[in-house]
Parts: C-alpha cells; sequence; structure tokens
C-alpha cells in the first residue's frame, strides 16, 4: 500500500476509539505500535489509563507500553530519542509504523521533530520543587518563562520546566525548535460524537475494572506522593481513599476532569491542520482510514 516507509499518527481526545482503529490498520499493513501516551508507559498503571489489554497487545506487537516503572519518570526528550530511534530502525525493515495516542506534546516531539533540552532528572531539586504548591511553581516558571505554553495544572510538565532552567539558567521555550523528519507522515484523528456518553461509561466501568485495588496498590508500593498520583484518575481516587470525598464524588469528578481533558486534547490537535479528521463511529471506518492511506500515498 505504502510506496516508501512513512510514519502513521492516530490521534485524538481519549475515549475516541485510537487504539481499536490502530490495531486494525496495524493488522492490515503488517505493522506496528507505538504508544504515545505520557501514562501508559507506565507499569501498574492500567485501568485509569484506559492501556490496551494484554489480549489487545498479543495481536499486534506494541512499543512505549509497560516500560517504565511508576517512580521512573519518562522525559519528553527520553520518548522522543527512543521513538525516533525505532522508526529509524522499522523503516530499514520498510515497516511503516502508527503512532497512536493522545499525548499531543508527544506526538509533536515526533512529527515536528522538536529540539528539547537534553538535561538529566535532578532528584535533589525535584524534591525541593515537589515541596511547593502548584499554583506558585506556576508562578515561579512565568517570572523566568514568560512565553511558556505549558497549561498552569500541569504539575509534571511545570517541574520539568523549572528543572530545566535551574540547571542550564535559561527558559525552556528558549532553547526551543524544531527539525522535522524527511520521512512521509500521514495525520489521522478521530472525533467522536458520543464522546461525553463514552467518558462516563469508561469512568463508572474503572470500578469493575479494578480502578480502587490498583491505586491502592500503587499507594502501599510508592506512597502516597507518588507524582504519577496527581494525574486524571488516580488524583480523585486518592481523595477517596484519603476519606476526603465518597465513591461516587470521586466517579463524578473523573467524569468532569476526564470531559476538560478531552477539551483541552481537541483544541491542541485542531490547530494542527495537517491533521485529517474522521468520524470514529463511522461503520466503514477502518475502509475509511485505509482509503485515506491509498490516496494520500499513491
Amino acid at each position: 500500500m505504502l510506496s516508501a516507509p512513512a510514519l502513521i499518527v492516530i490521534c485524538g481526545a481519549t475515549a475516541t476509539g485510537k487504539t481499536g482503529l490502530a490495531i486494525k490498520l496495524a493488522q492490515h499493513l503488517n505493522s506496528v505500535i507505538l504508544s504515545a501516551d505520557s501514562r501508559q508507559v507506565y507499569r501498574e498503571m492500567d485501568v485509569a489509563t484506559a492501556k490496551p489489554t494484554a489480549a489487545e497487545q498479543s495481536v499486534v506487537p506494541h512499543y512505549f507500553v509497560n516500560t517504565h516503572e511508576p517512580s521512573d519518570m519518562l522525559t519528553v526528550a527520553e520518548y522522543q530519542t527512543n521513538v525516533q530511534n525505532l522508526i529509524r530502525s522499522l523503516h530499514r525493515k520498510g515497516v511503516s509504523p502508527l503512532l497512536v495516542g493522545g499525548t499531543g506534546l508527544y506526538i509533536k516531539s515526533i512529527v515536528r521533530g522538536m529540539k528539547i533540552p537534553r538535561v538529566a532528572p535532578q532528584p535533589l531539586l525535584r524534591q525541593q520543587l515537589e515541596a511547593i504548591d502548584q499554583a506558585i511553581l506556576y508562578a515561579m516558571l512565568r517570572q523566568v518563562d514568560p512565553d511558556t505554553k505549558i497549561h498552569g495544572n500541569d504539575r509534571n510538565r511545570t517541574l520539568r520546566a523549572l528543572e530545566v532552567f535551574y540547571v542550564t539558567g535559561r527558559s525552556i521555550t528558549s532553547q526551543q525548535g524544531e527539525s522535522p523528519p524527511n520521512y512521509r507522515i500521514i495525520q489521522i484523528g478521530l472525533d467522536c460524537p458520543s464522546l461525553e456518553q463514552r467518558i462516563q461509561q469508561r469512568a463508572k466501568q474503572m470500578i469493575e475494572l479494578g480502578w480502587e485495588q490498583e491505586v491502592r496498590g500503587l499507594i502501599a508500593k510508592y506512597g502516597w506522593d507518588l507524582p504519577n498520583l496527581d494525574t486524571l484518575g488516580y488524583a480523585e481516587m486518592r481523595q477517596y481513599l484519603q476519606g476526603k470525598i465518597s465513591l461516587a464524588e470521586a466517579i463524578e469528578l473523573t467524569i468532569l476532569h476526564t470531559r476538560q481533558f478531552a477539551k483541552r486534547q481537541r483544541t491542541w490537535f485542531r490547530g494542527i491542520p495537517e491533521i485529517i479528521w474522521l468520524n470514529s463511529e463511522a461503520p466503514n471506518l477502518v475502509e475509511q482510514a485505509i482509503d485515506l492511506l491509498c490516496r494520500t500515498t499513491g
């Protein structure tokens, strides 16, 4: 189908069906899936990240899933280097991989070839910064990097940006640029008319899938202050386990925060003109995607 090795991106908001489409396309192309999800790289974080199941992963090779311990934070620079190296290796074999996920920064780092400061993690500095409230941290970041595009609630990226500044003496924004790859990239975005209902259904199903047990296990092994417990689906359950809210409130908060997160994802991806959008609920979605690949590469 593809005249030369390329990169196929499947992106969109959470709960739009990216995994399902990607698996079918990968089977059709005899290809592999490279996860572009900033939390699915962590072991033991399965339910609240909607990680592909073991059965799904057995159908098609998945990379960058379950590669790190929850306490071993993966930087965007490390992710970019690892993915770029694997893409080069796959292209030499004539394979066109699928980059699949909703973490816009991960995807951008690959398709735009973002130049990212290679600053090693600074445990002592990070420990000092983590003791500071997010609102104060973000104010600190705005002082040293007034042009930052980091969202005020994104604690992990705020911490990383401050870490880079204090190590290099320069803002992370001033050190960034782009060097796009020379291979062909086809970007497919998924829209979902019933996204609201899907988000509600997923949040309620998380209880049956072992959401509470998963978070209890993470707390028992890594402690209450594990940074990944500050993320969507984990922060709400932690509040419940701390006795601050009821289980019903944890579910409703997760639904609310997921809706807000999905809105931010849509805004991010809608700002990328190269993305071709498909309706994820179309009965012939796979056929549309395959036809798109044929037309785009033909």
